[in-house]
């Protein structure tokens, strides 16, 4: 009996205990089949830290970066203007200019002002349109949605952005029933914001259980899927005029050659170079040169030269060029506004004062901080450009990863010819090869193709080849140096040379030149002294080659560094493919 007595408090512990466990299991399964309704602090969600901050919903997408909601206005900082929604916008932070370039005025505004400038003609806006905070310049968005094709909508509570820039065909349902959209899939997520029945909604990405869609009002999560309705193709459309540009094109195959003019009196020479040619229709003699850094240029112009080559219906495009004087700084004059200008109105103006038709930009070894003042460089002297009636062209190289910034694309929007200088693929400095093998040739025309029209390219070809030098170094030299694995026996050196000095170096060494296939010219070595000598031939076998390019592509025409350099007898190759 006593230990019956015993045994009944054991159990009714046993009990309790089970009891415990089964409340806890129960509580357990509860709490993982039971939706959260935890609600997701918004300001947090967008990263918004100041009350003024304002997320940015682009696309669908929330972006990093935060705009700004001021006095009734959204502002977004230049840089992620310029990166996502229109990079022709320029800021000058040293002149405190925000500068716009249309298709036939530039725009101008002043930083704190709501007043602008269309070339002359004054306009304004109710609104402050150009902010600075501290480093930072902000646009109203409201002005750049005059010349960007998006469209946008504010909402409270939190502050945000609502910007469609893509438009097209999007994915879209609504809500089958009221629910949640929560931050992440799952019931446990913090529910950024309860759907109701119907909502349309934008559907980013369908999954089994889960589906990440976006609301009208720019709120981004995920809702179960059985609670998703139908997904059918909903159109974004927009109404949005494109600025329209236009060129100065020619009726006829542009054959220009590029005249080296070094010295005024250098410009007497004209009458005798112009007859050792055939079939020339623009000449580009190197007359200019940046000469400080305010803008100002250096000029050896001659009126009697285009006087002689107008009465030989030759045109004129005079070059322009940042090499000569090396004391300049490019990127100073093309990055502030005052030197820019001042460059393009001295441009313009000897173009008027000696009758140019054209002008011919060349401007090269640019760093990459400098793109943006060039492009607007660009910008400005194709408006003054066209308002008198003068041919721009712009020198570029062939298209590579590290020249991206030149933004061919953007060139060719206001430029008239863009110049591809398909040479130069092996030059002073590097290792020994060819100026232009036809695989170089093909691929710089075909890369530039993607950025500019057919009809507005010109194929730069070279009338010069380098003779290639390899002196054997000396045995007793640094015995470390000679174990490296990228260890280069011989010293490599170049002379550039015309045609004619090609021909009879090959003769006098009686060198046997063989054609190869793969560079599209001859190629000729020989021995002289100890040194070996490369050389990959240009002439009127290689030039055909490159003009069969410009043909197949319907290029506007071609264009040859430099006159002096070519043998008499390619004028009737280069014909065969202009006239």
């Amino acid at each position: 009996m006593k230990n019956k007595k015993k045994f009944i408090p054991v159990l009714a512990v046993a009990l309790l205990i089970i009891i415990v466990i089964l409340i806890t299991l129960a509580a357990r399964v509860i709490e993982k089949y039971i939706p959260s309704k935890e609600v997701q602090d918004m300001r947090e969600y967008y990263g918004l830290s100041e009350e003024s901050d304002a997320a940015i919903v682009l696309d669908d997408q929330v972006l990093e970066m935060n705009a700004k909601y001021l006095n009734g206005q959204v502002y977004i900082d230049f840089e992620t203007v310029h990166e996502y929604f229109n990079e022709r916008f320029y800021w000058d932070a040293r002149e405190n200019l925000l500068l716009y370039t249309l298709p036939d005025e530039l725009l101008t505004v002043n930083a704190g002002s709501n007043e602008y400038l269309i070339g002359k003609k004054g306009s304004s806006e109710n609104y402050t349109i150009v902010r600075l905070d501290g480093d930072t310049m902000y646009i109203a968005l409201g002005f750049v949605e005059k010349y960007t094709n998006l469209s946008y909508e504010f909402f409270e509570n939190p502050n945000r952005v609502v910007i469609t820039s893509v438009w097209g065909d999007v994915e879209g349902s609504v809500a089958k029933k009221a629910t949640q959209l929560r931050v992440k899939g799952g019931i446990k997520s913090p529910i950024v914001k309860e759907l109701e029945k119907g909502e349309p909604l934008t559907v980013l990405e369908k999954g089994e259980n889960w589906t990440k869609a976006s609301t009208a009002d720019g709120i981004i999560g995920y809702l179960k899927t059985k609670f998703l309705g139908n997904v059918e193709k909903v159109a974004r459309a927009h109404e949005f005029e494109e600025p329209v540009f236009s060129h100065i094109s020619r009726d006829y195959t542009i054959q220009m050659a590029w005249h080296q003019v070094t010295s005024q009196e250098a410009n007497n020479t004209i009458a005798t170079v112009l007859q050792e040619t055939k079939g020339i229709n623009v000449i580009s003699p190197t007359w200019f040169y940046l000469n400080d850094d305010q803008g100002n240029i250096a000029s050896i112009a001659s009126k009697s030269y285009v006087d002689y080559c107008h009465q030989n219906n030759v045109e004129v495009w005079a070059l322009v060029n940042n090499i000569e004087n090396r004391e300049v700084n490019t990127t100073e004059v093309l990055s502030r506004t005052s030197s820019r200008q001042n460059l393009v109105n001295k441009l313009v103006s000897a173009a008027i004062e000696y009758d140019l038709d054209g002008l011919n930009v060349d401007i090269e070894e640019l760093e990459n901080k400098a793109g943006e003042g060039f492009l607007q460089f660009i910008r400005e002297l194709s408006l003054k450009c066209a308002n008198n009636d003068i041919v721009l062209s712009v020198d570029n190289y062939v298209p590579t990863d590290y020249t991206a910034f030149y933004n061919r694309d953007e060139q060719a929007n206001f430029a008239d010819y863009i110049v591809v200088m398909a040479y130069d693929e092996h030059y002073a400095g590097s290792d020994e090869g060819s100026v232009a093998s036809i695989g170089f040739v093909e691929d710089g025309v075909k890369n530039t193709l993607k950025e500019v029209p057919a009809g507005q390219i010109l194929l730069g070809c070279p009338f010069y080849t380098r003779i290639w030098s390899l002196t054997p170094k000396d045995e007793n030299g640094d015995s470390a140096e000679s174990a490296a694995e990228d260890y280069v026996p011989y010293e490599v050196a170049s002379e550039a040379v015309g045609m004619d000095t090609v021909q009879r170096r090959i003769a006098l060494n009686n060198a046997e030149p063989v054609w190869s296939k793969e560079d599209g010219q001859y190629y000729a070595e020989y021995e002289n002294e100890g040194i070996t000598y490369k050389v990959w031939v240009e002439d009127a076998g290689s030039l055909e080659e490159k003009l069969k390019v410009m043909k197949e592509n319907q290029l506007a025409g071609v264009s040859f560094w430099k006159l002096g350099f070519e043998t008499d007898s390619i004028w009737d190759t280069i014909i065969k493919y202009t006239n």
